[in-house]
């Protein structure tokens, strides 16, 4: 059984490293209605009208909008969200995350 200076020491050999984050963008296509980019981004990434219409055109424009940084779960769950709530809504919107 290890003893806790046994375990200090494997903490101090370890070189502790924060964890990955990921970027969830929205991608572009020609068939979601741009309000509807915005009330979603609003919605799941707590965007003010404005800057979530900013984002909308970067989609719009480049093809690709970054909404936000986030931990591996909490990008997963974003994404997620994002595309059941574009489904119901019949939207072919799509989401991904990508590691910064």
């Amino acid at each position: 059984m290890a003893t806790k200076h046994d375990t200090e020491a494997l903490l101090e050999r370890q070189a502790l490293k924060p964890p990955p984050l990921y970027q969830v963008a929205l991608l572009n296509d020609d068939y979601t209605p741009m309000e509807f980019v915005v009330a979603v981004i609003q919605e799941y990434f707590n965007k003010d009208r404005e800057t979530a219409t900013q984002i909308m055109l970067s989609v719009h424009r480049y093809g690709k909008g970054v909404c936000g940084v986030f931990s591996k779960d909490i990008a997963c769950t974003k994404v997620e969200f994002v595309l059941t709530h574009a489904r119901k809504a019949g939207h072919p919107l799509q989401c991904v995350m990508e590691e910064v």
